[in-house]
């Protein structure tokens, strides 16, 4: 009996392996990067040098397609609706995934359901900054200025909805002050505005800021991360005026549901080998985001559930209601 069994293993053997050879190794073509974002803006710029790095591993092109609009819903849909075959991913921000599940009543996607995380790619801190010529040192003297003359100063965000409008507000809230909250549909305009003394603070990712910061022609009164940058040591952080206070955007890789695990897996490892190069993060860094050297699978499943539920409870907080 033992003896049929090794002789029909015999037989089968190099038939297995020839199976094997003529499976082709992923990836065979082009892979596609869906961004919710225009063309030039921060993410697409982060998402094409991301892309460009992993191409260059895999010696296939990473093509980056915009669909813009709707506050990231018409990218979104997109990619959940894309193939699960391994050559389409949604190069996402923390709105698409996670808060707009709680600033709109209903989604053409689910952020939950429809995508497999992949890896954290970045993380981007917020600045809270004023023109050079404005009298407080830092947020600590804006907050004491504001206290001592309620209403006369203005904070310029992207709407009360927006990241920026909800780093503002929860400033405001935890600070027991009450700033004029300006909406802008587009962050130069805001910038513009504190420039030209119109407006007395703007709050706003490093990357809309970073030009600007560099020129003079405005100062840096905060950081949103835990703790003080490299690249801003003179900056304080907002945990230090809130201790344990800490808000950041980011910007990671997702799958449509169903994608083989073989290539979600081969694709995380393949973004910790080029993220951990010092030459990216250094690169990353300029682009306004913080690169994540260390992140499996399961730890970004994870960190997704922790910030589902972080971001609840800041809405609910600053009593936004879904529309």
């Amino acid at each position: 009996m033992q003896r049929r069994d090794f002789a029909r293993a015999a037989v089968l053997l190099p038939f297995a392996s020839s199976l094997r050879a003529q499976t082709p190794a992923w990836p065979q073509r082009p892979v596609r990067f869906i961004l919710s974002q225009p063309a030039g803006a921060g993410p697409d710029i982060l998402a094409r040098y991301v892309g460009d790095q992993l191409g260059r591993l895999w010696n296939q092109g990473v093509v980056v397609e915009n669909k813009p609009g709707g506050q990231n819903v018409i990218g979104a849909q997109a990619a959940a609706r894309a193939p699960a075959d391994g050559y389409t991913f949604y190069y996402a921000t923390t709105a698409a995934m996670v808060t707009n599940a709680y600033t709109f009543k209903s989604l053409p996607y689910d952020p939950a359901k429809d995508f497999v995380p992949v890896r954290l790619v970045g993380r981007s801190p917020f600045v809270i900054a004023a023109a050079s010529n404005f009298p407080a040192k830092d947020l600590a003297e804006a907050i004491a200025m504001a206290k001592a003359k309620p209403g006369t100063v203005s904070m310029g965000t992207e709407g009360p909805k927006t990241f920026s409008g909800m780093l503002a507000g929860s400033v405001a809230g935890m600070a027991g002050v009450q700033f004029n909250l300006v909406p802008y549909t587009k962050a130069p305009e805001a910038i513009q505005d504190v420039i030209g003394g119109r407006v007395q603070l703007v709050c706003l990712p490093d990357a809309a800021l970073s030009a600007f910061l560099k020129s003079g022609q405005l100062k840096a009164l905060a950081v949103s991360t835990a703790q003080r940058q490299p690249d801003m040591p003179n900056v304080p952080a907002l945990a230090e005026t809130f201790p344990g206070f800490e808000y950041t955007g980011w910007n990671g890789v997702f799958a449509p549901a169903g994608t083989p695990a073989d290539v979600v897996a081969r694709v995380n490892r393949d973004l910790e080998t080029v993220l951990r190069q010092p030459e990216v993060a250094q690169r990353l860094s300029q682009l306004g985001s913080l690169a994540e050297q260390k992140m499996s699978v399961a730890e970004f499943d994870a960190f997704m559930r922790s910030e589902r539920e972080r971001w609840r409870e800041v809405i609910k907080t600053l009593g936004i209601t879904a529309e």
